[in-house]
């Protein structure tokens, strides 16, 4: 019956109070109970529980829970120590101290005893003050280790939930980006978020048919105030919902972010923002920067004289400080021109010798894809992965490469990536 026990599905224990001390007696011998109840009759925060019957004492521990077992050797139909060892081979009943109660200080039967898994042993009958002391510390080192467990189970539902949420904001960052493009301009583009989820996010829009406006902002830390803050920001910019602000502008476009956006107002956040203008009929970029790492424009007459130039943003951060100026710079487009707008997850990693990788490494990284055909969003990102030895980024990664074809060129002209 005991055997068939130990293949029954376990329940989980309760939640104990530090003052619940529950403890189990398994012994054939109604006197013993009896004395034992009496030693405990004046511990109103100790429960005692009995069972007379020792193959029916797997089944009362699963019910009850105690936080002690209090169990003799000598019984009828089933030796101790082999109850001993039922009672550590069930899931339920494996980490509840167990005190065996002996007629006699037996040395080998109190080896035998330990090595089946009792966690004391005591002669019968003890004295009182002994007995009461041995279950309060047996059984609240057992409370302790319960609760321990029950924390940890909640953390854990806690940081499953978290993930669930960092997730779910992920998804909906993702599905605010842009449809990328073909024709006179194409667009290409790749959002891994962290583990904890960033605060990158990015897009583009014709501000009217002559205007084409590109941004990528990163907001400072992780989890989904970031996240928020950076869709909050990218909706103000796709809707052109700033007041009194010239999205052809980049540098108006800039400081009034910077005076909506404030760090004070926003929880202490912060974001990084590199914001162009493609201007078709001038045929050049007018772009400005918060503290974000530079474009990188691979231009030049042909794809073969093409070479890397880092358009710089001379702005501060967003929302740190009252700066009411961010100076707008121009950059002419030549007959190739290929754009790379990116956050700094893409290239902070550690992969450049005993250092981590800087703007100057990954500008040099992107021309030597270039010269190679691999300059396009896959062959980046496969390069950063193999320059840090693993797939997943520490940080946001974003990357954006727009394109732009002039009247007297094709898409079939161009190199293949």
């Amino acid at each position: 019956m005991l055997t068939q026990n130990l293949q029954h599905g376990h329940e989980s224990p309760p939640v104990f109070s530090k003052q619940t001390i529950i403890v189990l007696l398994v012994d054939d011998q109604e006197i013993v109970a009896e004395a034992v109840r009496r030693m405990l009759s004046g511990e109103p925060d100790i429960k005692l529980e009995y069972c007379q019957d020792p193959t029916k004492a797997l089944d009362l521990a699963r019910k009850i829970h105690p936080t002690l077992i209090l169990q003799d050797l000598m019984m009828p139909g089933i030796d101790g120590l082999t109850l001993v060892r039922f009672f550590r081979a069930s899931e339920d009943t494996r980490q509840i101290p167990l005190i065996v109660l002996s007629a006699k200080e037996d040395p080998a039967t109190k080896a035998e005893a330990f090595a089946r898994g009792a966690n004391d042993y005591l002669v019968k009958l003890p004295d009182k003050v002994e007995l009461i002391a041995r279950i309060r510390y047996h059984s609240k080192a057992y409370i302790t280790l319960l609760e321990r467990n029950e924390t940890y189970e909640a953390l854990l539902a806690s940081q499953a939930a978290l993930n669930s949420e960092l997730k779910q904001a992920a998804a909906y960052v993702r599905a605010l980006l842009p449809a990328r493009l073909e024709g006179d301009i194409r667009t290409d583009w790749e959002f891994i978020p962290s583990t904890s989820l960033g605060g990158d996010s990015f897009g583009y829009h014709w501000v009217d048919t002559d205007h084409f406006a590109m941004y990528l902002l990163d907001v400072c830390g992780h989890g989904i105030g970031a996240a928020l803050l950076s869709i909050s920001v990218i909706n103000a910019l796709r809707s052109e919902s700033l007041n009194q602000v010239d999205f052809r502008n980049p540098g108006q476009v800039l400081a009034e972010l910077n005076q909506v956006f404030k760090m004070e107002d926003h929880n202490d956040m912060y974001f990084t923002i590199w914001y162009g203008v493609y201007h078709k009929q001038k045929g050049e970029i007018t772009y400005a920067g918060g503290g974000h790492p530079p474009a990188i424009a691979i231009t030049g007459d042909s794809p073969e004289t093409a070479k890397p130039v880092k358009l710089w943003g001379e702005g501060f951060i967003i929302g740190a400080m009252p700066v009411k100026e961010y100076p707008s710079t121009s950059f002419s487009l030549k007959p190739f021109t290929r754009l790379f707008i990116y956050s700094d997850g893409i290239y902070e990693v550690d992969g450049c010798g005993d250092r981590v990788c800087m703007v100057e490494d990954f500008v040099q990284v992107v021309g030597g894809l270039f010269r190679e055909n691999q300059a396009h969003v896959k062959g980046i990102i496969g390069t950063m992965k193999e320059r840090q030895g693993k797939n997943i980024f520490n940080d946001d990664v974003s990357l954006l490469e727009i394109e732009f074809l002039s009247p007297g060129h094709d898409i079939q002209d161009l190199p293949e990536d």
